[in-house]
């Protein structure tokens, strides 16, 4: 079989970027690096395709070699080469990136610690694509701040590495946040994550639980009501048009909570307290299951929204 020349070598490695076949398109870019070692964004591109692999080395280095050929800043290849020394606890990278790019970030040799406020995350989103709130700790970092159901892997609480280009937006406290797509779980929590399955004859005695302290308690949610099985474009903020039915007032007694706890133990007594406290409270069971962390199969471009696909 004869090799293709550059020109289709060229468009075989674009095309295999743009339909997520992402292995493919690594040995396309690196047989026209063979060809050309000093083209800057061939080099981009294998830095790219390297980020949505995961392959943090490798990201890295071609990122960095894509703007040492370059006469002007680039920032993507600052950007992409940010997000790959933050997964690689390479700071000093990570500080020089995000400064090029006129990020303050603070002083210091380890991690990066400040608050660049809310946002919301989309873990797995090559999966499920479960969307949820988390706060900055880092411009690519994020501690998150809801429950996650237990199939995504991860845990309330758990750092995950995140995009650098949002996806779309939802509402939090009457404003708009950024979607971003988590890249990776960089540090689990301490926390695990149990299903509790309650009753209750009103929102009062459910509020009650929610706003409850405990020692190795980390946080309740009521799933029932925040847990919203979106379509795609939900997820990503787009303009659309749903039917409504149902009544949305109406008091649903049977309750799914999320608990981060960290031990079967202390959501056990938590919940026999509550119910003791009040008449008509059930406790029906508590469940933990654990589940890896979904890894993405190639051949999907996870990361493009609806709107890029039209």
């Amino acid at each position: 079989m004869q090799n293709p020349d550059t020109d289709d070598l060229h468009e075989q490695a674009y095309a295999a970027f743009e339909r997520g076949a992402l292995k493919e398109a690594s040995i396309r870019f690196a047989a026209l690096l063979q060809s050309d070692p000093d083209w800057a964004n061939y080099h981009y591109m294998q830095g790219l395709v390297h980020k949505y692999l995961r392959d943090w080395p490798t990201s890295l280095h071609h990122n960095l070699r894509s703007l040492e050929l370059r006469d002007e800043p680039d920032e993507s290849s600052q950007w992409n080469a940010g997000i790959a020394a933050t997964a690689l606890g390479e700071w000093a990278e990570a500080r020089r990136q995000w400064r090029a790019c006129s990020i303050k970030v603070p002083e210091g040799d380890g991690p990066i610690e400040k608050d660049f406020g809310v946002v919301s995350v989309r873990l797995n989103p090559w999966g499920s694509g479960e969307t949820l709130f988390a706060r900055r700790i880092d411009v690519v970092r994020a501690r998150l701040l809801n429950v996650p159901l237990q199939e995504s892997g991860h845990r309330f609480g758990d750092i995950v590495l995140h995009d650098g280009a949002s996806t779309g937006e939802r509402e939090l406290d009457g404003r708009r946040v950024p979607v971003f797509n988590a890249l990776a779980r960089l540090t689990p929590s301490d926390f695990q994550t149990f299903v509790a399955f309650v009753s209750c004859d009103q929102a009062d005695d459910l509020n009650d639980l929610l706003e409850s302290q405990a020692p190795g308690l980390g946080y309740i949610e009521d799933w029932t009501s925040s847990v919203v099985s979106f379509c795609l474009r939900c997820s990503y903020g787009a303009a659309h048009r749903h039917d409504a039915g149902g009544n949305k007032d109406a008091w649903e007694p049977d309750r799914n909570l999320g608990v981060a706890a960290q031990s079967r133990h202390s959501v056990t007594r938590l919940l026999e307290a509550w119910q003791a406290k009040g008449p008509g409270r059930r406790v029906d069971a508590i469940e933990a299951r654990e589940h890896a962390v979904p890894v993405p199969e190639d051949g999907f471009a996870w990361w493009r929204g609806p709107e890029e696909d039209e």
